[in-house]
């Protein structure tokens, strides 16, 4: 099996001509081949004879069919014939040297110094499209903004009222003094909540039977 495989290595890229069970016979580029013997055939053409018939020329009978690249069964293979040597590859053809000297080049954009974002990276340009740069700038802590208070007041202690609204605890300016009640008390001449006989919160008092 060693001595088959080394031997039919020595046919690859050769000519070959493959005869098949039916007859057939395939010519191509013998490329590639497996344990099996299914070949791998480049450019192949494909020969075939029809049957005999009254007034038909030997020549007439031949049929000739490109086929291209193909894979041949190994189960339908009867033979190969060596038809050519492998094709002799072109020489590469080099262009001689020129007195020239190449250099690297950008695409007119200076290159950035050490430590710099390079120019089309950088920002916008100061009057082209976008603030300047100094207004990009973080900005710190800043104070709030002094409180106007007419000329000659006194500034009043942390915790006061403003002017004209009464101390914590006291009653608007205007409103009597009996009117003042804790939260959650009732008007005066009024019961206090949950007092028996009263409607919830919300309801209205019941009527004066008639």
């Amino acid at each position: 099996m060693t001595t088959r495989t080394s031997k039919m290595m020595g046919y690859i890229n050769h000519r070959m001509r493959v005869t098949m069970l039916d007859g057939r016979e395939i010519v191509g580029k013998f490329m590639a081949f497996d344990r099996f013997m299914n070949l791998v055939m480049g450019e192949a053409e494909e020969y075939r004879k029809l049957p005999p018939k009254k007034g038909m020329d030997e020549a007439d009978r031949e049929v000739r069919r490109v086929l291209g690249f193909v894979l041949i069964r190994g189960e339908e293979v009867v033979c190969l014939t060596i038809e050519g040597p492998p094709p002799q590859e072109r020489p590469k053809v080099v262009a001689p040297k020129g007195p020239g000297a190449g250099h690297p080049a950008g695409r007119g954009i200076p290159a950035p110094m050490p430590g710099q974002a390079p120019a089309g990276l950088a920002g916008p340009v100061r009057g082209v499209g976008g603030p300047a740069p100094g207004s990009m700038q973080p900005l710190g802590s800043v104070a709030a903004a002094p409180v106007a208070r007419p000329p000659g007041m006194p500034l009043m202690p942390p915790g006061m009222p403003p002017p004209g609204m009464p101390p914590p605890g006291m009653p608007p300016m205007g409103l009597p003094p009996n009117m003042m009640r804790p939260p959650g008390m009732p008007p005066p001449n009024m019961p206090p909540p949950n007092f028996p006989g009263m409607p919830p919160p919300g309801m209205p008092p019941p009527r004066p039977p008639q």
